[in-house]
């Protein structure tokens, strides 16, 4: 007999792989998705390994590669973060959130992503060059996460996303929901010493009903040639799809003794497929020490990313970041940390984030 826990893990994957059949990657369709900012990873630590941790990711930042991976959350954790997004372009994104343990087996999140593009002059067909106030668009992103730990080595979770896209006179917004599994188990020596150092992941993200532009900023007014009457018209929106993917993940951990877990090499592979753009391939390697001190490196790979024109994307491939927790008291699992990620581009000078956690 097939266990509860083992009967719905297999049933969540087939329905993910079932949908990741629909996803497939379509290069042909790249630019056709709207809010595509949800494409952004916002947080510090993933970023620095290229994303390629959506197997063994924990905690609050789970809430975008792999939402399964909140049910980690030991107690209490608040993470800030900001991102200068391709430096130069005065792009920023500043994300805030904390995750909850509820009881011994589940948790709750809760996360919020904002993008500030600063203050854009204000056009108009009579003055083009402006000199007559500015606006300032407003990107918002909010989620709402809850995860299980079904077993001691099945995870699950689901997020529920919100995204909103407003200026002065226009704005959109709409409701998608991410999936997302984790499965963990032991290999080889550390079977025996019981240290799980096996990971495997599997989520579905962004998935919703398409979202629609509305507002006064879709009207004019004018004037009929033949009786010279104002008349209000106003113009059709386009309604636009949800940048959907499905990310398939694994990660080894590897502990350099024996006795104790001072110090730990993980290296992550990650594959997503993207429905309205490159499919792409992640690696990452992350060192640790105590837990402590970490760093990070990591690539993500997708066709044409090293030849110029043929890249469809301002990231160029290598990440890195590293990160300091640092216990509140000796021998303390309440813990602050801080951390920063760099991800290369070409053209602008990069993407550098950086970040505080506390663990309570």
């Amino acid at each position: 007999m097939i266990s509860n826990n083992r009967l719905r893990f297999a049933t969540f994957t087939a329905s993910i792989m079932l949908a990741s059949t629909v996803l497939a990657g379509n290069s042909d369709r790249a630019g056709q998705a709207g809010g595509t900012q949800l494409l952004i990873n916002p947080f510090v630590r993933s970023s620095g390994w290229g994303s390629a941790n959506s197997a063994s990711v924990m905690g609050l930042e789970a809430q975008y590669l792999n939402v399964a991976g909140v049910a980690h959350t030991e107690k209490t954790e608040i993470l800030a973060a900001r991102t200068n997004w391709l430096v130069g372009t005065g792009i920023s994104i500043n994300s805030f959130g904390f995750s909850q343990k509820l009881g011994n087996a589940s948790a709750l999140a809760f996360g919020v992503m904002a993008m500030d593009f600063g203050n854009i002059n204000v056009t108009t067909v009579e003055q083009p060059e402006g000199n007559i106030g500015t606006f300032k668009p407003q990107f918002l992103n909010m989620n709402l996460s809850y995860a299980k730990e079904f077993s001691n080595s099945i995870f699950g979770g689901i997020n529920v996303k919100v995204i909103s896209e407003n200026i002065a006179n226009l704005r959109a917004s709409g409701v998608c929901f991410d999936g997302g599994i984790q499965y963990v188990t032991s290999f080889g020596k550390d079977k025996e010493l019981k240290r799980k150092n096996v990971h495997f992941g599997i989520s579905l993200k962004n998935v919703g009903p398409q979202v629609k532009y509305q507002g006064d900023g879709l009207t004019t007014k004018a004037s009929l040639t033949s009786t010279g009457a104002p008349q209000t018209l106003e113009f059709r929106s386009q309604a636009y799809d949800l940048p959907s993917l499905v990310n398939i993940g694994a990660s080894y951990d590897y502990f350099l003794s024996k006795e104790n877990n001072n110090q730990r090499i993980t290296a992550a592979l990650n594959f997503t497929s993207n429905s309205f753009t490159q499919d792409q391939f992640n690696i990452g390697f992350e060192y640790g020490f105590k837990e402590m001190f970490m760093l990070r490196a990591g690539m993500v790979y997708e066709k044409g990313i090293f030849n110029a024109d043929e890249r469809l994307t301002a990231l160029t491939g290598p990440t890195a970041g590293f990160s300091a927790d640092i216990p509140l008291k000796k021998d303390s699992k309440r813990k602050f940390g801080v951390e920063y990620a760099y991800r290369t581009t070409n053209p602008f000078a990069g993407v550098h984030s950086i970040g505080l956690r506390l663990k309570l």
